[in-house]
């Protein structure tokens, strides 16, 4: 590289590859333990070792060929390095291949070649920038002939210009056989016009790969993020699974996203997760789910999508009818979504997982949404409704729906405000035939009295793990009666330290009778089977 000095002559600068940063030949020492010890086509050959043995000779093989390659480079000081780096490669590849020889523990070929190694991941460890010596020599495996990698995970490791360009011609080689790409958390730190550079330059270098995964979480990617892999999206007609969490993914983008991603008809996960989406954003968005009829995963989850975009979303999501996971949480639908979500929900008889929190949807839309589960859904495993303003009067429509649910493992209802009457509706259907039921979070809900109800019709359960009543208004005597219901399995019982003993309700005025008639119901309420029946 040239540039000028001050007096106007020209000055050549080297930039220097050798030696490697102890972060680079730490990773060279994980990635040959993995070649050592785990199966390949040198391993299928010769045999494996065992990890602790391939961790232990990877050592001692950098350590040797680093002592040769340095020993080079000192008799080329002037150098930029590049010789000593090849040798430090050639000298690491000759030596596995000389232990494997030596003593690999041979297995069977058929097993081998089941468990091949097919996973290449760059990923653990500290986030790291990488450049273009550090590139040269963690990618080298991917330059291998005949290796078996299908997916690679370049996650955690923030790419320059110039590791780019070492990249791009080596995944180019190998995108034919690439089936899952991670690129998440790949730019961090760089400043943006060498990003989108980047992007660009891996887009080219995959551009008609067949995948099934791509992951492009974490980039802050924005407009010119997608449009950056515009080439990579646009060629993609085999996806199953498409991450952008994370991403800056604002109206602008979530189109971009709409008019790249064209070939959506095998798409099953799409996770839109922590954006500033917005409704016209979800409006885009709908328009893709519109063309995934075999959708199985959704996730829009913290993307500022109000009542508009939530209907949008809802009425798009009537036609993923093989819905399992859905997963809309922290945004403003309010009640007019959450009556359309209610509408869709009836088509989704196969949907294991729904996470509804923090979507304002109020008595109205919680009863409606508890109506369209009741009567579909049978294998529903996991229900999150917290935060949602719900009270009193939604409760037996939840406990209907409940009821129901013999497959439930997570029970979410915290941040609401079902005080003791509606727990207590909800005590009631819980326990018989919730055999899967591990975790149950009524935590903040204004609860007294109801806990320890909660509690005894819960603590019979087998599979149960977790009661979360924390921040609540259960008196100092409650809470001895919980820990007793819990004697002898107090880790069941989660922490109490947010607990009010003194708290008070801002309508508590106003409820002398309806705690009268509480008070009744509790004595009454038999759950353990030992208590007087409840009076018709």
């Amino acid at each position: 590289m040239d540039t000028k000095t001050p007096n106007g002559e020209r000055r050549h600068i080297t930039i220097k590859l050798w030696p490697p940063s102890p972060n680079t030949r730490q990773m060279l020492v994980e990635r040959m333990t993995n070649n050592l010890s785990t199966p390949t086509i040198f391993t299928r050959k010769y045999g494996s070792l065992t990890n602790s043995e391939g961790s232990k000779h990877a050592e001692q093989i950098e350590e040797t060929a680093f002592a040769t390659a340095n020993q080079h480079y000192e008799l080329e000081p002037d150098g930029d390095g590049s010789s000593a780096v090849q040798l430090y490669a050639r000298e690491c590849s000759k030596l596995i291949l000389e232990v494997l020889k030596g003593g690999g523990i041979k297995t069977e070929e058929k097993e081998t070649l089941e468990v091949a190694e097919t996973l290449f991941d760059i990923s653990k460890g500290q986030r790291a920038f990488i450049e273009e010596d550090e590139a040269q020599t963690l990618l080298s495996p991917l330059k291998e002939l005949g290796n078996s990698y299908t997916k690679i995970c370049f996650s955690n490791r923030s790419f320059g210009l110039g590791a780019a360009h070492v990249a791009g011609p080596i995944l180019a080689s190998i995108k034919n056989q690439l089936k899952e790409v991670d690129l998440s958390d790949f730019v961090a730190g760089r400043p943006e016009a060498e990003a989108l550079d980047v992007m660009n330059i891996f887009s080219e270098a995959l551009e008609g790969s067949k995948l099934t995964c791509l992951n492009l979480s974490d980039n802050a990617l924005g407009e010119k993020g997608v449009r950056a892999f515009g080439k990579l999206l646009k060629s993609q007609n085999s996806l199953e699974e498409l991450y952008l969490m994370n991403d800056g993914i604002s109206k602008e983008a979530a189109q971009a996203v709409c008019e790249l991603v064209t070939f959506t008809d095998k798409l099953r996960v799409l996770h839109f997760h922590n954006n500033m989406t917005g409704d016209e954003g979800a409006i885009a968005i709908s328009e893709i789910l519109n063309r995934c009829p075999l959708l199985e995963d959704f996730r829009c989850s913290s993307t500022r999508v109000g009542s508009e975009g939530g209907v949008a979303l809802t009425e798009a999501l009537a036609q993923c009818k093989s819905l399992k996971k859905l997963d809309l949480r922290d945004n403003m639908f309010g009640v007019e979504a959450g009556l359309k979500l209610s509408e869709a929900l009836y088509k989704h008889a196969y949907i294991t997982e729904i996470y509804l929190s923090y979507l304002n949807l109020e008595d109205d839309g919680a009863i409606a949404i508890a109506n369209a589960l009741k009567d579909t859904a049978p294998s529903l495993e996991v229900l999150e409704m917290a935060g949602n303003d719900i009270t009193a009067e939604a409760a037996p429509v939840l406990a209907e729906c409940i009821a129901t649910k013999k497959s439930l493992v997570k029970l979410n209802l915290s941040e609401n405000d079902l005080k003791d009457v509606g727990a207590l509706q909800i005590s009631k259907v819980l326990g018989e035939g919730h055999n899967k039921l591990k975790e149950v979070d009524m935590s903040q809900n204004s609860l007294r009295d109801s806990a320890k109800f909660l509690a005894k019709a819960l603590v019979r359960l087998s599979a149960f793990e977790l009661l979360n009543v924390n921040g609540n208004f259960i008196s100092d005597d409650g809470i001895k009666e919980l820990k007793g219901v819990f004697e002898g399995c107090l880790h069941k019982l989660g922490p109490l330290d947010e607990n009010d003993v003194d708290g008070e309700d801002e309508d508590d005025d106003d409820e002398g009778s309806e705690h009268d008639e509480l008070e009744a119901k509790l004595k009454k309420l038999d759950v353990n089977g030992d208590d007087e029946e409840e009076e018709d």
